[in-house]
């Protein structure tokens, strides 16, 4: 993926790839890879290859996105079928067409609001207890949607919005069936062509009315050419979960009803409903950097109640404008402030829109200017720091907001496979702090090793729950370790020696060699497993050995489905049969994606119930809708005047043990190692809290 190149709409690719004889196809990874490494030149909307000394390729973007397969013009002999096209749209970035379009950095709401639906789950169809990555934060022009067919409803569905309609069900066997041979592959086997049946299978997935799958979809093609390119921001826990997304939302899709299929399709846009006046309070600004391409800052804000609220200012572009994005203006009302300065201030907002996110809108009516501030020690942001950390950890692993605020002290650094990171004291708790992004154009890894040169300094911090056996997270901002009044952005301002203490301000400390030792549960087992077969597909775990032992000793501490699993899966891998010939029979990849399905499912959910575990935390306690809401937490959903923030999405209640039985979920998958059926139901779909 080549980011100076305007994304391509999914159904360009597609149909370009599709165009290809079988011996071009054969010959596309090498084209694509020739195509990136031409020299390359923009004119306005146009974007010019030098293919050869007298041929050029244009891409013509005349709104940031190209949009048709004749906007991609080849000049050489064998045009409009040659191989240069189809190379030039697997080399360019994909548009998510469910994403805000390039051209509007702001947080535009639509007029008139479509009517609200229940929000998609964050990070796009996130596992449980996983931070979508952060649009994350989870981060291409909307293509125009086609109409419903006579029979179906706006989503769809069939009449009445109860079941999925056949257009919905076809889509979903596609999406699965491409995600499925993407997996059977893994990212070095999965080249252009499979990409390309991915992006195919998302196109009818959004024509279909299901736009979450058909942009998890995308994100799965994005991170596999991101893996393929060695690119340093690849990470492949992320492809793993967007690609249990697809397939998990393919497997429940047909046969979810009523709520529940509402949710598995969700939104293409975010509505935007009316909140009145706002009176808000800047906490800290935060950059924004996405492997799709794109680029900003996020501000937050907070009201009285501790009901948060986010200003964003995302668009196209790397790690130089998400360093810049802090000193440009927000494009909220008629204010002047930027998104620096504001997290330092506060905001008077009238007519205010916002999402069911808390994103505020940027729409005509919408009025604003500058206010004072509150210091993080005074009213009412302090009131944030009064929630004890085990809640705040509940209500995140539940499906809430998965920022935490916390009182620490600092202890230094320990020394980890992927690096230091900072340690820290939270009332008892040994925390892990780690850089929210690694980029060196952005202090955020500069920052985390001065702060570890001062040890004993009390701070108050604010970081994102990152879920690990060990209590674990992102550290995005921090009071200054010697004013408590001032705060510090760590992705936005750079830390200097002088605003350390003077007493630890002569040298760094050395990073211990080891941390606290824990009696950890073997999850790493199964996990291991899981991301081998999403990097080398399925051939890495049907190779011959003893999986034996790994089983033994996840059943050893009390985890028998997830021994089963591992067993299956390898089974389900090496499981190739031969006709009265001889001959290997096709696989099949319906068996492997379900059982690794399965894993994932488990692993993710063990996760969740490990990490609650670390933080002494109760994950059932704030997803009970039948428990009263805390009267005396100013942060509880049900304080909050907007009614679309009133119901927070609530889980199941697993065991408060990592070492008891797993789940119930998988129960049913295993009947010795065998998996019969299909995929049962993944833990319960969450509920409302009662307003």
């Amino acid at each position: 993926m080549n980011p100076t190149l305007p994304p391509v709409a999914p159904s360009v690719t597609a149909e370009l790839v599709a165009a290809l004889t079988p011996r071009l196809r054969k010959r596309l990874d090498a084209g694509v890879a020739k195509v990136a490494g031409r020299p390359r030149e923009r004119d306005g909307d146009v974007v010019r290859i030098a293919v050869d000394d007298d041929t050029d390729l244009e891409l013509h973007a005349p709104s940031g996105v190209v949009t048709s397969a004749e906007a991609i013009r080849c000049g050489c002999l064998l045009a409009p079928d040659c191989l240069h096209r189809a190379a030039a749209a697997s080399a360019a970035p994909v548009a998510d067409p469910e994403q805000p379009s390039p051209s509007t950095t702001s947080d535009r709401d639509p007029s008139p609001a479509p009517a609200p639906t229940p929000p998609p789950a964050q990070a796009q169809a996130q596992a449980p207890g996983k931070t979508p990555p952060q649009p994350s934060a989870q981060t291409p022009a909307p293509t125009p949607n086609t109409g419903p067919a006579p029979d179906m409803t706006p989503g769809g569905m069939t009449p009445g919005g109860t079941t999925a309609g056949p257009d919905q069900r076809a889509a979903a066997l596609a999406l699965h069936d491409a995600a499925a041979a993407v997996l059977e592959a893994g990212t070095d086997g999965a080249g252009a062509v499979l990409q390309a049946e991915l992006l195919r299978a998302a196109h009818t997935a959004r024509l279909a009315k299901l736009p979450r799958a058909a942009s998890r979809a995308v994100a799965v093609v994005t991170a596999l050419r991101a893996a393929r390119d060695a690119d340093p921001a690849h990470r492949l826990a992320d492809l793993t979960a967007a690609l249990r997304d697809v397939l998990l939302l393919a497997h429940r899709i047909p046969d979810a009803t009523g709520p529940e299929l509402a949710e598995l399709c969700g939104t293409a846009r975010q509505p935007y409903t009316p909140d009145g006046s706002l009176r808000l309070y800047g906490l800290f600004t935060e950059p924004v950097l996405t492997a799709t391409g794109y680029a900003g800052a996020v501000t937050w804000t907070a009201d009285a109640t501790g009901r948060l609220y986010t200003v964003s200012d995302v668009a196209p572009g790397g790690a130089g404008r998400a360093g810049a994005a802090a000193d440009r203006t927000v494009r909220v009302g008629d204010t002047s402030l930027t998104h620096r300065e504001l997290s330092r201030a506060g905001l008077a907002v009238s007519g205010a829109t916002v999402s069911a996110t808390g994103r505020l809108g940027a729409g005509a009516g919408v009025r604003a200017v500058r206010a004072s501030g509150a210091d993080w020690h005074g009213y009412p942001l302090d009131r944030l720091w009064a929630v004890p950390p085990a809640r705040q950890v509940s209500r995140a692993l539940a499906g809430d907001r998965d920022l935490l605020f916390l009182d620490v002290t600092l202890l230094g650094t320990v020394r980890e496979a992927a690096g230091e990171c900072l340690v820290a004291d939270c009332g008892g708790l040994t925390l892990r702090f780690t850089a929210a992004h690694d980029d060196p154009a952005l202090p955020h890894r500069e920052n985390l090793r001065l702060l570890a040169s001062a040890p004993g300094a009390r701070l108050r911090v604010v970081a994102r729950l990152t879920p690990a056996p060990l209590p674990r997270a992102q550290l995005l901002a921090v009071s200054h370790p010697t004013d408590r009044a001032t705060r510090l952005d760590l992705g936005v301002d750079r830390l200097r020696r002088a605003d350390l203490p003077a007493a630890s301000a002569t040298a760094l400390p050395p990073a211990s060699q080891a941390g606290p030792t824990v009696d950890e549960a073997p999850v790493h087992l199964l996990r291991r497993r899981v991301h081998q077969a999403v990097s080398g597909g399925r051939r890495v775990l049907a190779l011959p050995g003893d999986r034996g032992p790994d089983a033994a000793r996840l059943r050893g501490h009390g985890l028998v489905t997830a021994g089963e699993l591992l067993i299956e899966l390898h089974a389900a891998a090496a499981d190739r049969e031969r006709d009265p010939f001889g001959r290997l029979l096709p696989s099949d990849s319906g068996r492997f994606a379900r059982a690794w399905l399965a894993a994932t499912v488990l692993t993710e959910e063990l996760d969740r119930i490990l990490c609650a575990a670390a933080w002494g935390a109760d994950p059932a306690d704030p997803a009970d809708p039948a428990g009263p809401a805390d009267p005396t937490d100013p942060t509880d959903p049900t304080d909050s005047a907007d009614p679309t923030q009133a119901a927070r999405p609530t889980g199941p209640a697993p065991p408060t043990s990592p070492t008891d039985s797993p789940p119930p979920h998988p129960g049913p998958l295993v009947s010795g190692a065998k998996i019969h059926g299909s995929l049962p139901d993944p833990p319960a779909e969450p509920r409302e809290r009662p307003r």
